[in-house]
């Protein structure tokens, strides 16, 4: 009878058990539905995105957008991850210094004089004011020539091997978690998520799967017209330097319409040089509901502040109704490592 009762004992503390762990199992999972952005404060702009999501996935709502029309385009730089400094210009510096043992006529030579010596300025206020003209001549010599295979081998090496000058972090730990949150919850929502951006096709197709859950065929940005030949006697692709496009601004809609097809209804940029206004207001032009997202770099503290001389993205996003995310108010967290 004693052994009876010790059985019956042990089989009711053994379910009960079993109970608590299925009652905190679905109390976590019920938590992530209820929150699918936890990074994110509670305000109006983390109210809007829900909002939207749900709107265009209720089937048979007034707003209801199928699931091939849900496509989602993002910024890279400054909007998915920190581009202070810029991490294709830091590549681009990394091979100049590789290279430049066998080139001294460098030293004396723009755009490679301010790589050599550290002046980061030169690059950046070409990137901001001249179009990144000076920029595609570094790029073209440090980027072109050489097998894609070896390119992203080298594209590899360099982010294995640097940090980011403020966070001691490598640069593809310097994403924003708020926005992976976002592409998450928007791809659990059958949304198709892009990269549109101004960074090199080839350069960030190497850790966008990776970081992001954003395959290489989803990756639009600046590139130039690959060839395919035989290198050592092996079929190839290999970097080239002719009809060399420049992903920005204005010609961002025209690569989201070469690519994809499709007007995007979700488009995410940032503040910095106006270079996410062309895709913000392309997605504006669709008929079917639409969100705009444009972040606003105001924290100088956990990232970085700063804005643009004639503050035309935040006029944009004013006159459009954009959706303007403030880094300082709107997120929890920064970065992944963020405590």
């Amino acid at each position: 009878m004693k052994k009876l009762i010790t059985f019956l004992t042990l089989t009711t503390l053994l379910l009960s058990g079993c109970n608590e762990a299925t009652v905190k199992t679905e109390s976590v999972e019920n938590s992530e539905i209820s929150d699918p952005l936890p990074s994110w404060n509670e305000g109006a702009t983390k109210t809007a995105i829900i909002e939207f999501v749900n709107s265009v996935s209720k089937e048979g709502g007034t707003q209801y957008v199928s699931p091939e029309e849900r496509i989602a385009t993002f910024d890279n730089d400054g909007t998915l991850w920190c581009e202070q400094p810029v991490a294709q210009l830091e590549f681009a510096a990394y091979q100049v210094k590789k290279m430049a043992v066998d080139h001294p006529e460098w030293k004396d030579t723009q755009p490679f004089k301010s790589v050599l010596e550290g002046d980061n300025e030169y690059l950046v206020n070409d990137l901001l004011n001249n179009h990144g003209k000076e920029l595609m001549k570094l790029i073209t010599v440090t980027h072109a020539g050489m097998t894609l295979t070896e390119f992203s081998a080298d594209v590899t090496a360099f982010l294995n091997a640097s940090s980011h000058p403020k966070y001691g972090k490598k640069y593809t730990e310097t994403v924003y978690q708020p926005m992976l949150e976002l592409l998450q919850y928007l791809r659990k929502n059958e949304f198709k998520t892009y990269i549109c951006s101004g960074g090199g096709n080839s350069f960030m197709r190497v850790f966008a799967d990776d970081v992001y859950g954003i395959v290489p065929e989803n990756v639009i940005g600046t590139f130039a017209m690959n060839t395919f030949e035989q290198v050592d006697g092996e079929w190839q692709i290999v970097k080239g330097t002719k009809n060399i496009f420049m992903n920005d601004k204005a010609t961002k809609p025209a690569t989201i319409e070469q690519r994809i097809g499709r007007i995007p209804i979700f488009v995410g940029g940032n503040v910095r040089s106006g270079g996410d206004i062309g895709q913000l207001t392309y997605s504006q032009t669709n008929t079917l509901p639409n969100f705009q997202l444009l972040v606003n770099h105001d924290d100088d503290v956990r990232e970085f502040a700063y804005s643009e001389k004639d503050n035309a993205s935040l006029n944009a996003a004013q006159e459009g109704g954009w959706h303007v995310v403030s880094m300082k108010n709107d997120w929890k967290k920064i970065f992944p490592f963020d405590n």
